[in-house]
């Protein structure tokens, strides 16, 4: 048995000692390194370094687990793959396809041969229009770590099932389509760390008719991923339209640009109805920095989402939308205007419409502009706001339009304009058995004959 290994880790050795010479003599960025980068993949020998070159490949490097063992494609330092023909420069292909992510679920085969697929330190540039950077299927604890991908379809792909991945440390930078897609994938856990997603035309983390549950996002910059002239998009997209995304946080990002692209966001969860609202939900969104877009946070068909202590300024039309949501927690959060970004071009409005059973507590709102109200809730039942303060300019404080069950508490709706004609403070419209009570205001509280009780507020 023990001269068997001993032949084999021979056979091996000259088998990488083959395809390494080959690789030796393409690395010029004009001769074709598929066939010599794929023999190192295939000998099993674990490891295939990249050293500092160019390597243009013409067909996807294929990465089959089951066939040649736990693998890493590691660059050595300016090492750069150009994608020259269609589809992924790397497909890591696993078959890890029932069970769960708890380690009895694996079959041993699969944690002896599959575990943590590893691709590290290298660069993949798109050379053909239908090239994609990193696509993963089937895998566990699949590991994509200081990578540079640009000028692809797309950056990251995953798609059918996987779970435990890890992307950090990474610039996708400059694609077609998305920066990171999770499409037609079912997914537990996935981690998405200190790592830039800019300027991808398609969106930055998108993800579309699949299951996932546990999808972390943070400390990364996701900046302008938003075509001009493409369809619209976000930094961040949640699209459960068809599918489910529930359990995770996007912390400690920052998310900004491009304004001028059509409809663009930079935190979007679509749902698939009112009626269905569990589609997207448990998500925490915190600690985040967010700009420059048509909508900052647009939450459609939510069930479940809390957003604190972030900083908001120039939502070109929203701050915040919020549309047929339930159980949505806004604690604390800045939504600014600041003279040092600028004139005030943006409206920078927060409004909640068809929504119910949510709290919106201790905001700092600052001058919008031209809009209704800076806070307004449209068709809203069972709603507390509270503890917010309200700077407004030529604009109302809080519109409540037939609310029924809405409590504001404890605010100061202030304008940042007084004069002879300072806009309401808060103006309702109708509903019924809403509570106006305990508020510091200037201007005017309009309030519709019977729809709220009004007690214990003070004219500033």
């Amino acid at each position: 048995m023990a001269m068997k290994r001993l032949l084999l880790a021979a056979a091996v050795a000259a088998v990488c000692a083959a395809a390494t010479g080959k690789l030796e003599a393409v690395r010029d960025g004009q001769a074709d390194a598929t066939e010599a980068i794929q023999q190192l993949i295939d000998s099993g020998a674990g490891e295939v370094a990249l050293p500092p070159g160019r390597y243009r490949i013409t067909k996807p490097l294929e990465v089959r687990l089951e066939r040649v063992g736990p693998v890493a494609i590691r660059g050595q330092g300016g090492a750069r793959l150009i994608m020259a023909g269609a589809g992924p420069a790397i497909r890591i292909t696993g078959t890890h396809t029932e069970g769960t992510a708890a380690p009895r679920s694996f079959r041993e085969d699969v944690w002896e041969r599959e575990r943590m697929p590893l691709l590290d330190g290298f660069e993949i540039v798109g050379a053909h229009e239908e090239a994609v950077g990193v696509q993963v299927e089937g895998t566990m604890q699949a590991t994509l770590t200081r990578l540079l991908i640009r000028r692809a379809r797309h950056g990251i792909r995953l798609t059918g099932r996987n779970r435990n991945i890890i992307i950090s440390d990474c610039h996708i930078y400059e694609n077609r389509g998305a920066g990171v897609l999770l499409e037609k994938l079912n997914l537990h856990q996935i981690n998405i760390t200190g790592s830039h997603i800019s300027y991808n035309g398609g969106g930055g983390v998108v993800v579309r008719e699949s299951e996932i549950r546990n999808i972390h996002i943070g400390t990364c910059d996701i900046e302008s991923n938003m075509a001009a002239d493409g369809p619209p998009a976000a930094n961040v997209l949640l699209d459960t339209r068809a599918g489910t995304i529930r359990e995770g946080a996007i912390v400690g990002c920052t998310l900004q640009h491009n304004h001028d692209a059509k409809d663009s966001a930079n935190i979007r969860l679509l749902g698939h109805s009112a009626e269905d609202p569990m589609r997207v939900g448990y998500i925490a969104i915190s600690s985040n920095a967010l700009s420059d877009v048509a909508v900052n946070l647009h939450l459609r068909h939510a069930r479940g989402v809390t957003v604190a202590n972030n900083v908001f300024w120039k939502g070109y039309r929203h701050h915040v939308l919020v549309e047929g949501s339930s159980r949505i927690v806004m604690g604390p959060n800045l939504f600014d205007r600041s003279p040092a970004y600028g004139a005030p071009d943006s409206r920078d409005a927060l409004e909640f419409i068809d929504s119910s059973d949510s709290s919106i507590t201790g905001v700092h709102i600052e001058d919008p502009v031209g809009v209704e109200a800076a806070l307004a809730l449209r068709r809203c039942r069972r709603m507390n706001i509270t503890g917010a303060t309200v700077l407004r300019g030529a604009t109302a404080g809080i519109l409540l339009e037939d609310t029924e069950g809405v409590r504001v508490s404890d605010c100061i709706l202030e304008s940042l304009r007084p004069g002879p004609r300072v806009p309401p403070a808060l103006r309702l419209t109708g509903g019924r058995g809403n509570m106006i009570v305990d508020n510091l205001y200037d201007g005017a509280l309009e309030v519709a004959e019977g729809a709220a009780v009004v007690e214990g507020n003070r004219v500033r």
